[in-house]
């Protein structure tokens, strides 16, 4: 996908002037903002229906810029940086006075992070600030990773989408806590355990909640219209069909070890056993069934490691209370 020069430009001038744009990143489409126009950025809360508490993430051009959007940046932060920006990995720390509150939720801290998308960074550059973005779909549902995903989700509230085509990684970037002396992950995501692990030289928590307030964490998320029910991957047959046989039109996505295996399911989708190709394809998945007029979703939970790790994260928050 080729996009051309006069689109960035006209996505510069929508932001200047406090429109909301659609942009790729390697992870998911964002639904962007002008960091610094506070009433633009709470454009974003209003069109996404989000909690005006829940905070998001600021996309910056480079490592070199992190010192104009927060207070302090601790040698870990710098660290990380360095070797995974540009990249999936989004920094929480202490808020610098560019970055309003209606961005942050009301905290003093603020999530940044510089997308490895070439049409984003084209974005970034041409604009010349931050940019407050948000997956480009409504508050709790399924992360679009195509222009088309955006366009369907969120129609006219978006000013102007940039088409950069499918999202390379296709889940969302892994959220690090660097406020406090230890490092730790808030959300699993396209950098994976390992790999900051083995740049940090120490081992990384990975807790079910956090003191401090981050994307995803809403007990529901990323969640299609369907239910999803998550069961050990030996089950995933069985559950499938005994459901269908009790009338739902269920929608089935087949763990590795089963390919090829018959289901009596409304659709199957067979994952593939590679995590970074099931990451990639999750939400499209997620997506296909939903458009098969599927009512539940039956999958199982890829072991947790690797990206395994994020699609597991995705899928409970997927099956996870739905608001009433």
């Amino acid at each position: 996908m080729t996009t051309r020069t006069s689109d960035i430009e006209t996505a510069a001038g929508v932001l200047r002037a406090g429109g909301l744009v659609a942009l790729p990143t390697e992870t998911v489409y964002g639904l962007g903002a002008n960091a610094e126009d506070a009433a633009a950025v709470a454009r974003i809360f209003q069109v996404k229906g989000r909690p005006p508490t829940h905070p998001l993430i600021v996309h910056i051009g480079g490592a070199e810029q992190l010192d104009d959007w927060v207070e302090d940046v601790p040698a870990t932060a710098r660290l990380l940086a360095e070797h995974f920006w540009p990249g999936p990995l989004t920094l929480v720390l202490r808020r610098g006075r560019r970055v309003p509150l209606e961005a942050t939720g009301g905290l003093e801290t603020v999530a940044v992070r510089v997308p490895d998308h070439p049409v984003a960074l084209a974005l970034l550059s041409v604009f010349g600030g931050g940019v407050t973005a948000p997956s480009a779909n409504r508050f709790g549902a399924v992360s679009p990773t195509t222009a088309d995903d955006v366009r369907t989700e969120l129609g006219d509230g978006v000013d102007f989408v940039l088409d950069g085509g499918p999202c390379e990684v296709g889940v969302e970037s892994t959220i690090v806590d660097v406020t406090g002396d230890t490092p730790t992950i808030l959300r699993p995501g396209g950098v994976t355990r390992e790999d900051l692990e083995a740049v940090l030289g120490r081992p990384l928590a990975v807790p079910a909640t956090s003191r401090v307030r981050v994307p995803g964490q809403h007990p529901s998320h990323y969640a299609p219209s369907a239910r999803v029910v998550l069961v050990e991957p030996e089950k995933t047959v069985t559950e499938a069909e005994t459901a269908q046989e009790l009338g739902q039109k269920v929608g089935v996505l087949l763990p590795p070890v089963l390919a090829g295996t018959p289901v009596k399911a409304h659709a199957v989708v067979e994952v593939p056993g590679s995590m970074a190709a099931y990451a990639r394809g999750l939400y499209g998945y997620l997506r296909e069934l939903d458009q098969l007029g599927c009512d539940l979703i039956v999958a199982s939970l890829p072991e947790e490691e690797g990206l395994g790790l994020a699609i597991a994260n995705r899928l409970r928050r997927a099956g996870g209370p739905r608001p009433s």
